[in-house]
């Protein structure tokens, strides 16, 4: 975590035991990031209603459904410090009947109930930012409000963060933005993505969140939290186009209602109703920090957009580069190997290309590359270490055509001994072509499935002749 330098002094109860702390919504995009974060400070307690989880750790699991109050209550039983990180817009139950905002309001008073019924010392909340002109809230916002009011209402202080935008990954909304720019060429920007937003990083609340848990001064206190830079709706996603490497065309349309908002996002999201209408409704507000003294006072003054956005497309998987794998089998000649093979590739090759393709030896790496041309088409490394007699491995480490350098798996050629020496394959693997990709697929792709066909028929030729008897 990128400020836990800021948060590594002891906190002020340090000289006493670790507090408890439960965390609800343990498996959710927060929740999951913040028990770690626990461990080693606190005794942390993850609350679930399926907890099928082993106590690993520190972190200790309970089975807690918040629509019971018996089971809350049971659930914070011996519990110091609790945060509640949970919210309803999905329903859990095959039928559900109520607004999102009247099961949040049960759900919190339960939490507060129980959390005043078992003696918890405080109540640390995750909530969202509410605008100061805040006369016509969203429902989303107003439930929202209605929360911190309903768990400070049976006498635990309640320590509030406000947020905006969380960027992360497995973030809901987070998600939504991705996929409108992942699947979307021409973006219809209804009105709303013209107003500021001061997305914060999901790292960046783990340490807040972890401060709070720590300094008991902040009861009772509510902190509105954000990163360094304020956006319109509209720059995050032309960030988010930049960041995915697409060019995407972006057309403002002022009258675009905000059912028809609600209607379009889902309809390209795939993400269901129940979640995306509350979310757009509150996209008419302004949602930027106002004063930021707990960043300041903890010195996490937050990730740059940019920054924590790059990292959630990386680990949501929209940065991963096709990649490619070829398997050809080959006959082998009696008597041969896989190195044998391997270099009678490297000389067959520009023979049967001749005179457009050379390959030779540059210190420990194989070149092929054209004729007349010093910079390979491929560069291939030997791995003496991964290498034996019924196997050799090249690491493609370079060249015009690949992109190099391992992403998810080394990309390589092996020649690889099978069938008690009687055959071989030869294997691409893990391949990242530097075409675009419907380029290589017409083109270098056959090119390579030609090549090694042909070789294949070579090494029958060769075989046949070792053979005795053979014509």
């Amino acid at each position: 975590m990128a400020e836990d330098h800021a948060l590594s002094s002891p906190p002020p109860t340090a000289d006493a035991a670790r507090p408890r702390v439960a965390v609800s919504g343990a498996t959710g995009f927060v929740g999951a990031l913040l028990l770690p974060a626990l461990e080693g400070v606190t005794e942390p307690i993850a609350l679930s209603r399926h907890p099928d989880f082993e106590t690993t750790g520190d972190v200790h699991w309970r089975r807690c459904d918040l629509f019971s109050l018996r089971e809350t209550e049971a659930a914070l039983e011996g519990v110091d410090v609790a945060v509640y990180l949970v919210h309803s817009m999905l329903p859990t139950t095959r039928l559900t009947q109520g607004r999102f905002q009247d099961l949040d309001l049960l759900l919190a008073d339960n939490f507060a109930r129980a959390a005043a019924s078992a003696g918890v010392k405080r109540i640390v909340y995750l909530g969202g930012l509410i605008p100061e002109d805040d006369a016509s809230l969203s429902e989303h916002l107003e439930s929202r409000r209605e929360m911190e009011r309903a768990l400070g209402a049976h006498g635990v202080p309640v320590t509030t963060l406000r947020a905006g935008l969380v960027v992360g990954a497995g973030g809901s909304s987070l998600r939504i933005l991705l996929r409108l720019v992942a699947r979307l060429p021409l973006m219809v920007c209804p009105g709303w993505t013209g107003m500021p937003c001061q997305p914060i990083a999901v790292e960046d609340i783990v340490a807040l969140l972890r401060a709070c848990i720590l300094h008991p001064d902040t009861a009772g206190e509510t902190y509105d939290v954000g990163g360094p830079d304020v956006l319109s709706y509209r720059a995050m996603m032309q960030e988010t186009a930049r960041v995915m490497g697409k060019r995407r065309l972006f057309f403002p349309l002022p009258f675009f209602t905000p059912a028809l908002s609600r209607l379009w996002v889902t309809l390209v999201t795939r993400t269901p109703r129940a979640l995306v209408a509350p979310l757009v409704k509150s996209l008419r507000h302004p949602m930027v920090a106002g004063d930021r003294r707990l960043q300041e006072r903890f010195g996490v003054p937050g990730r740059p957009f940019r920054a924590s956005l790059e990292q959630a497309v990386r680990e949501e998987g929209y940065l991963r580069e096709p990649t490619a794998r070829a398997v050809h089998r080959l006959p082998l000649p009696v008597g041969r190997d896989a190195r044998w093979l391997a270099d009678e590739y490297a000389r067959w090759l520009p023979r049967f290309l001749r005179p457009w393709i050379r390959a030779e030896q540059r210190g420990g790496v194989l070149e092929l590359g054209l004729t007349g041309v010093d910079r390979p088409f491929l560069a291939l490394r030997y791995s003496a270490e991964r290498s034996s007699p019924n196997r050799t491995l090249y690491e493609i480490v370079g060249g015009m055509l690949s992109r190099g350098g391992p992403h998810h798996g080394i990309p390589r050629l092996e020649f690889r001994v099978t069938r008690e020496d009687e055959e071989a394959l030869a294997a691409v693997q893990d391949f990242q072509p530097r075409l675009p990709w419907r380029i290589y697929a017409s083109t270098q792709a056959p090119l390579h499935h030609w090549v090694m066909r042909s070789f294949a028929r070579h090494l029958a030729r060769v075989r046949a002749e070792a053979t005795p008897g053979s014509v």
